[in-house]
């Protein structure tokens, strides 16, 4: 299941659902970050951009707790099965940095 990448040596197979649901996700991010761009540079109210900022926050947050969700079904419960208790202390060090 895992590989190494750049970032923790680790890669994951996502399922052609899994990664569907994911890229959307992303994509409409993308798109809404494109249009606060968009309302920058077209002058647009300062309490509107920030209710779109507030989207994009929203949408993150969203795909974080998706991925987060699928993380532990999948990767953090095979470990542990598996013996490799020390997933626990990397999904908390994972939390840490999603709660900032």
């Amino acid at each position: 299941m895992e590989q190494g990448n750049c970032c923790s040596g680790k890669t994951k197979l996502r399922t052609g659902d899994e990664l569907r649901s994911l890229l959307h996700r992303l994509n409409r991010i993308e798109g809404q970050v494109r249009g606060i761009k968009g309302m920058l540079e077209r002058g647009a109210y300062c309490t509107d951009i920030l209710v779109q900022s507030a989207a994009v926050s929203a949408a993150i947050n969203a795909f974080n707790r998706e991925l987060l969700a699928s993380h532990m079904h999948t990767c953090v419960a095979q470990d542990i099965r598996d013996g490799k208790d020390e997933v626990v202390d990397e999904l908390l060090m994972t939390l840490q940095k999603l709660m900032k």
